[in-house]
């Protein structure tokens, strides 16, 4: 969610195998860099791997350039790894999606939504992804305002999961929450 002063990055902690609740306690937000930060819905594995990847690019491209990388070079870097992962043959297809969500110098706060084929796009209020995202986007698009605050934005962040976690089997186990 973007709010005036910041961003606001949420998300639920279930991971499921089909019908199969594996685990309740899933880290689903990761910090990938200062002021960085990345959710996953999808494949696990693509998703820890793709984590792990773009941790590693960003620190190189820290130390190569002597400046930390902007938000928008983080969500172009991450769409190539997930487009290239797509195109690879294999017996479990690599099917993740992102959201990357920071703060720099250049944009200021912003939102980046990395679709399962590689696309990389803008967020302008508030985006969803995974299997509840159809029941947050209900709550989103309801309450949403423009130039909210961070507090309000964390509300309005648990809300949403919040009508995921009442609908969606396969969301649940808690709400993990980040604002930047």
């Amino acid at each position: 969610i973007i709010c005036k002063e910041g961003v606001v990055i949420a998300a639920d902690k279930r991971a499921t195998s089909g019908n199969l609740i594996v685990d309740n306690r899933t880290q689903k937000v990761y910090e990938i860099a200062p002021s960085m930060v990345i959710t996953t819905a999808g494949t696990v594995s693509d998703a820890q791997l793709l984590t792990k990847l773009i941790r590693a690019e960003l620190k190189l491209k820290e130390i190569q350039t002597g400046r930390l990388p902007t938000v928008k070079e983080a969500a172009n870097l991450l769409g190539g790894m997930v487009y290239s992962n797509i195109r690879k043959m294999s017996m479990i297809p690599g099917i993740s999606h992102c959201m990357l969500g920071g703060h720099d110098g250049e944009e200021g706060f912003s939102i980046w939504d990395l679709c399962a084929d590689g696309s990389v796009t803008k967020v302008d209020k508030f985006i969803g992804s995974g299997s509840g995202s159809v029941m947050a986007y209900g709550v989103l698009e309801t309450l949403y305002k423009e130039k909210m605050t961070i507090d309000e934005g964390i509300s309005l962040a648990v809300k949403a999961i919040n009508a995921a976690l009442q609908r969606d089997s396969a969301s649940g186990g808690g709400i993990n929450v980040v604002a930047i």
